[in-house]
């Protein structure tokens, strides 16, 4: 059955994407908010994660109880999230409860309370979500390859920090949500069994009457703090390391989300099998792939004694290099296969669809349908993957370790 897929862009500003999936009883909905962890003040790290939680607390004629008491007769199974640009608000229910769940939710992106009282609590969960850092070694080193790796305000940890989170005021939250929380570049998708114009005249109606122009865009540096080492007591030393790649909208994307793959897709891939398996350096080790709108870096951690720690990252760095000499036939037709489980199995979720058509839109302002996807993969080759590894070595590796002792980044 061919993707019905839907666009439509409101006079305001605001974009509503949509999939009809007919086979499916339930609706998600993903709903992206040009007001991320970048967007935070410097003297006030953390506020957009705070918001996102204050703001879900009572809007319209509804107090915080009652909202959520609401949402939870609607069996919607919700959250909120911050990331770097964006902040999203996301859900599942069945489709005949969909309409009701987004008339509350327009009552939550326009017509929130932000109740005082509360506060105090959502600061509370924040700071326990900074503290939980410190049991959770490997995000902790990841927050810190960021903060090292990109300029600002790109490296901001969307956690924030104990001084900011305590900083805030209601008065200071209430400022930023009337500064961020305009129609323009906001995006609502919605997948599932769902009929077009009855949703499209819906948030017409809910959203069309909004006004506003979004806050000046942010300034990028252009310095970066490079590697470093942390230093703790610890039983495992935490490696992590990322050098640039190119951005989602590159012709080489699918190259390299390949190559990827060959280094890090399952138990038979490059560093599982080599690092951990035939040397049985570390218990963990893995490659992603990770991407903004103007750039992206391959990212790759590994945990291990302090005693194998160097030997680990060395053989790390031996197998990223020498991707670029050779890739198998066997591991590429391993490596497409496990990209088609995937992108069938996230045709198959409704909020995942959800999630994709946000996604895509805001990084390529389009939607990619199933066809195109398949086709790229499809069109991998040891060829182009190999291309791309010359064309985009491991160059300006940033090499972040945390641990009792730091490691030499080898040549």
């Amino acid at each position: 059955m061919p993707q019905e897929i839907f666009s439509h862009v409101l006079p305001n500003g605001l974009t509503l994407l949509a999939e009809r999936m007919p086979h499916v009883r339930s609706a998600a909905f993903n709903i992206m908010v040009p007001a991320g962890a970048i967007t935070d003040p410097d003297d006030a790290s953390g506020l957009a994660t705070v918001l996102s939680d204050i703001i879900t607390r009572g809007a319209g004629n509804l107090d915080s109880r009652e909202q959520s008491e609401k949402l939870d007769s609607l069996g919607v199974d919700r959250s909120e999230s911050v990331g770097g640009f964006n902040m999203h608000f996301s859900g599942v229910t069945l489709a005949r409860n969909l309409r009701a769940a987004l008339a509350i939710y327009a009552d939550t992106l326009r017509r929130p309370h932000l109740p005082e009282e509360e506060l105090e609590a959502a600061q509370s969960l924040a700071l326990q979500d900074l503290q939980g850092l410190d049991d959770d070694p490997q995000t902790r080193v990841m927050v810190e390859l960021t903060r090292r790796s990109y300029p600002a305000p790109l490296n901001r940890d969307r956690r924030g920090t104990p001084e900011g989170i305590n900083a805030l005021t209601i008065d200071r939250m209430r400022s930023q949500y009337e500064s961020l929380f305009h129609p323009t570049g906001i995006v609502i998708s919605v997948a599932g069994d769902i009929q077009w114009d009855a949703l499209k005249s819906q948030i017409e109606a809910l959203f069309g009457d909004w006004a506003g122009q979004p806050r000046a865009a942010q300034k990028i540096a252009s310095a970066i703090l490079g590697s470093g080492h942390v230093d703790k007591d610890l039983e495992q030393t935490q490696i992590a390391l990322s050098y640039p790649s190119v951005p989602i909208g590159s012709d080489e994307f699918y190259n390299a989300r390949g190559a990827v793959a060959v280094l890090s897709q399952d138990m038979s891939s490059r560093l599982f099998a080599n690092v951990r398996e035939k040397h049985g350096l570390c218990y963990s080790v893995y490659a992603s792939y990770e991407t903004f709108k103007d750039r992206a870096s391959i990212i790759a951690y590994a945990g291990a004694t302090p005693e194998k720690a160097q030997e680990t990252l060395d053989r790390t760095l031996h197998e990223l290099r020498t991707l670029k000499d050779g890739i198998e036939q066997e591991e590429l037709d391993r490596v497409k296969v496990g990209l088609k489980a995937a992108l069938i199995m996230r045709q198959e979720s409704t909020s995942a669809r959800a999630s994709s058509l946000t996604s895509d839109w805001y990084y390529l302002g389009r939607v990619r349908p199933l066809e195109e996807l398949q086709s790229k993969i499809n069109g991998l080759s040891v060829k182009s993957i190999l291309g791309y590894t010359e064309r985009y070595p491991v160059s300006d590796v940033t090499l972040v370790t945390l641990g009792p002792k730091g490691l030499e980044l080898k040549a």
